[in-house]
């Protein structure tokens, strides 16, 4: 029995362009209805989330999919993992390219941060590098590594984020010198500064930046221009930020002008077609993605 009595037999992109729609208006969407409604199978039905996924019209989720509503709850740690995919990579690579042999820096447990880990994981033979973290995630991705130690913070595991939380982490901080936080984030703002959706994460991070003798925002541009429910980093706190080029050029401008040192990563694919997107002229000066507003 068909849902809607239209015909199934239409083009993709307008199929797709009906399922956006629908999940849009409903929030969610089931592959086994939206199979029956365009009477196509849930093979063709999965290919078209994938291509909607890419494109950040729905979030895939086991059996369907929803919107991408990032002002609503909290999305489950998998979820927000595959969005933005391609930019957290590229973030990823850059930040872990701050990283010296040595140090000890700290991680928090959002997803950004766990492509940091992998990179940091593909970058090089370490002898002496900590990692502390809250993120399970992260733990597990760089736990037995040859010249990489972990340390754990404790506390309570939230499974929607992967983390631990809570005061009982704080007191590690107290008793380490750490160069760097890498920390990522719900929401940016020039006059919020760094914040996320809950207060438990938010209370770690304050205890992470407080730390730290830098702090390194690792934030894609769907980031910024959102303030989410509790600050845990003021934009004075902040020393650098790794973003993808798409970030809004009025805030990047004012980041600089205030002397926080804006690393903007671009596509390589999309600046072989486009020129004017390429950012790197040469590696050693100032002008390069590396070192843009130090």
């Amino acid at each position: 029995m068909r849902l809607d009595g239209q015909s199934g037999d239409v083009f993709a992109s307008e199929r797709q362009d009906r399922i956006a729609r629908i999940v849009e208006e409903h929030g969610r969407a089931r592959v086994s209805v939206l199979a029956e409604r365009f009477a196509v199978s849930s093979v063709t039905i999965r290919k078209d989330l994938l291509v909607l996924e890419a494109s950040g019209r729905v979030v895939r989720t086991h059996g369907g999919a929803i919107a991408p509503d990032a002002n609503g709850p909290e999305v489950a740690f998998d979820i927000r993992e595959r969005l933005q995919s391609g930019e957290k990579t590229r973030i990823g690579a850059a930040a872990a390219g701050r990283v010296q042999e040595g140090e000890s820096i700290v991680l928090d447990a959002s997803t950004t941060a766990l492509y940091l880990a992998r990179h940091l994981k593909r970058r090089r033979t370490w002898t002496n590098l900590t990692v502390i973290t809250n993120g399970l995630r992260i733990a597990s991705e760089l736990a037995g590594h040859p010249g990489i130690t972990v340390l754990m913070l404790g506390g309570r595991v939230r499974w929607e984020a992967l983390s631990v939380v809570g005061q009982l982490g704080d007191g590690l901080f107290s008793r380490i010198n750490v160069q760097t936080a890498f920390v990522g984030a719900a929401g940016f703002t020039i006059e919020t500064g760094l914040s996320d959706a809950t207060d438990e994460e938010a209370q770690i991070k304050r205890s992470m930046v407080g730390a730290a003798h830098e702090v390194v925002a690792i934030v894609d541009h769907t980031k910024w221009r959102r303030a989410a429910f509790s600050t845990f980093c003021r934009t004075a706190e902040i020393d650098a930020v790794v973003t993808d080029d798409a970030a809004p050029a009025d805030m990047v401008g004012e980041l600089i002008g205030r002397g926080i040192d804006v690393r903007l990563i671009p596509d390589p694919a999309a600046a072989e077609t486009d020129p004017t997107r390429r950012l790197e002229s040469d590696p050693s000066t100032s002008s390069s993605p590396d070192r843009i507003g130090s």
